[in-house]
Parts: structure tokens; sequence; C-alpha cells
């Protein structure tokens, strides 16, 4: 599948449908799903590979892991309604997710349970509260080798600060990311950001 069919079948899928602000619940556009997705399988870390999807909201990137041929994939989130919608969306896509509720900052989480071979995620960019990026790249550094994250531009001098003795940043691909009016205290319709799609390696 090239990376316009990928985008094609990801702009099908639902977003929130009461998103949260707390919870930085911005529907992760399907381009930014794709480019992501699409470079990751590119580099062997999909396909017949078990994948997990930390905070994964709707499920785009989780779905869309499952579409390119994972082996078997994991969603983890907090919210029990996005994870609603989740189901709906492997539905549309005729693909197989298992989705579980639960907070990745959580020391009761069973993270055995969670082992894989690459994690794919979208964590909060911090607007709401800082470093809120931190525990989801801690646990997707404990169960996964492989790491794709979508972060805000800039991120990766501390992502690599961060994690340092722990993984390496192998790669950075910038790319548009158009963020619709989703709160009330936005003011535009839409805003287009710059983000960082980061590849970590543990070492």
């Amino acid at each position: 599948m090239n990376l316009r069919q990928l985008e094609m079948q990801l702009e099908r899928l639902e977003g929130f449908e009461r998103p949260t602000a707390r919870l930085e619940q911005y529907q992760t556009p399907a381009p930014v799903a794709a480019r992501l997705l699409h470079h990751a399988a590119m580099q062997g870390a999909i396909e017949d590979r078990r994948v997990c999807d930390l905070g994964c909201g709707t499920g785009i990137l989780a779905c869309g892991a499952a579409l390119l041929g994972a082996s078997a994939v994991t969603g983890v989130e907090i919210d029990p309604a996005a994870i609603d919608v989740a189901r709906r969306n492997t539905e549309t896509l005729g693909v197989s997710v298992e989705f579980l509720v639960a907070d990745v900052r959580s020391p009761d989480l069973d993270r055995a349970a969670l082992l894989c071979d690459t994690v794919v995620m979208n964590p909060p960019f911090g607007a709401q509260k800082a470093h809120a990026d931190r525990p989801f790249i801690d646990l997707a550094l404990e169960i996964a080798g492989e790491v794709y994250g979508i972060f805000n531009e800039g991120s990766a001098p501390f992502v690599a600060s961060y994690t340092e003795g722990r993984a390496e940043i192998e790669e950075v691909v910038r790319c548009a990311f158009p963020m619709k009016r989703t709160f009330a205290h936005h003011r535009r319709e839409r805003v287009d950001i710059t983000v960082e799609i980061l590849h970590l390696r543990r070492i």
C-alpha cells in the first residue's frame, strides 16, 4: 500500500466525539498518521511486527498499523469514550486491534503484556501540562526497541537529552500538522503547525 492509498483509508475514520482539552485530544490528521506509519513500514517496523499505540485516542495509528500487516496491534488509551470510537474504526477498515483502557502513568499497568517490537504514538504536546509526553516516552522505551512518535517542532534536542543512555534518535521527519478548531479557547478554524516525527531506537 502506497502513502496516498494509506492516507485515503485513514481519512475514512471517525474522530473524537467530545474531545477533552485536559487530555489534549486533538485528532491526529490522516496525512500525518499515514506519513509516520508508511515511514515505519518502509523500515520494516510494521509488517509482521507486534505494534503498540500508546495514547491511541480514536485509534488512527493502531488501525493503520493493522492495515499495513502488523502481526498484532494493541492500543492503550485512558478515555473509554475514545476507545468506543476506535473500535468502530477497526470495523470501518476491517482490521483487528486489541484495546486497553489504561493510564500509561499507572504503576499497576501490566507492562509485560504490552511488550512489542514497535511503538507508534502521538503523545500530548504538553500544552495543558508540562512534560506530559515523558511518561509516554518512558513506557515506549520500556516495552519496545523501535519507537515512532509525533512531537512539537524543536523537540528533538529535548528528547535526545531526556533519553540519553536509553535510546538514540535515528531520524527526524518534519511535516505539517493541520490542527482544526477543537476547543472553546481556539480562535481560528484551523492552524497549521509543524511537527517532528522522531524515530527512536532503544540502546
